[in-house]
């Protein structure tokens, strides 16, 4: 569907993980560039409703997009009846939707691109994989995820437990992105200054993780493409 790719000539903004911020994520829509939001819609902040149904809205009038995040998808997955763990915050989110909504979220959820390639960029939720340089996105429905997507969603995990009890993830995968190619990502709240988070690997490829806590005490972040 021509809707889920970046038309060519438009003006970007990339909006980092809102996570039910609506209120700060109608300040980032209030633009005539083309949005591209990189996943978490949902889950812990205060309006996911309405943050759902701004998005929902941009992705139908053809002025926007959303990447799958991991929020997205367990969400879906659950309004699906499909065999997930509800957490509380979850089930909150859940709480909020009416019957439209929900069919909505689980149409839409499932047709979002998992990555995206535009000139130089490429979006997605959690991590870049070698397989997005060539690949595009492949339709995933609303299965679990395996290698690539796994990557695209979740990162890349270390196989250790942090203090938190949330896996521990690498940021190997910055030093495999090739010279000239910018990654633009959410996921991990990677920030210690409420800026967005900037890497450079080892083949000179560059990481922006734009997740500044929104949602969860800290803020929404938007990046304006020249």
């Amino acid at each position: 569907m021509t809707r889920f790719i970046i038309p060519a000539g438009v003006k970007i903004r990339v909006v980092g993980d809102v996570h039910g911020d609506a209120a700060a994520f109608r300040y980032a829509l209030a633009t005539d560039r083309y949005v591209v939001q990189l996943g978490d819609l949902v889950d812990h902040g205060p309006d996911s409703a309405s943050t759902l149904r701004m998005m929902f809205d941009r992705v139908e009038q053809e002025l926007g997009l959303f990447l799958l995040g991991n929020h997205d998808l367990k969400l879906a997955r659950a309004l699906a009846g499909e065999g997930v763990r509800v957490e509380p915050v979850v089930q909150a989110t859940i709480n909020q939707l009416d019957d439209g909504l929900k069919d909505r979220a689980r149409r839409l959820i499932a047709e979002a691109p998992v990555w995206l390639r535009h000139q130089s960029a490429i979006f997605v939720h959690g991590g870049f994989h070698t397989a997005m340089l060539d690949l595009p996105s492949p339709p995933h429905g609303l299965d679990r995820p395996h290698g690539p997507l796994a990557r695209a969603l979740y990162g890349e995990p270390t196989g250790r437990m942090q203090s938190d009890g949330y896996p521990e993830r690498s940021l190997r995968w910055v030093d495999r992105i090739p010279a000239g190619v910018t990654v633009y990502c959410g996921h991990d709240r990677r920030s210690n200054d409420g800026r967005p988070y900037v890497r450079h690997g080892t083949l000179g490829g560059t990481a922006i993780f734009l997740d500044t806590g929104a949602g969860k005490g800290g803020h929404l972040s938007w990046i304006d493409l020249p």
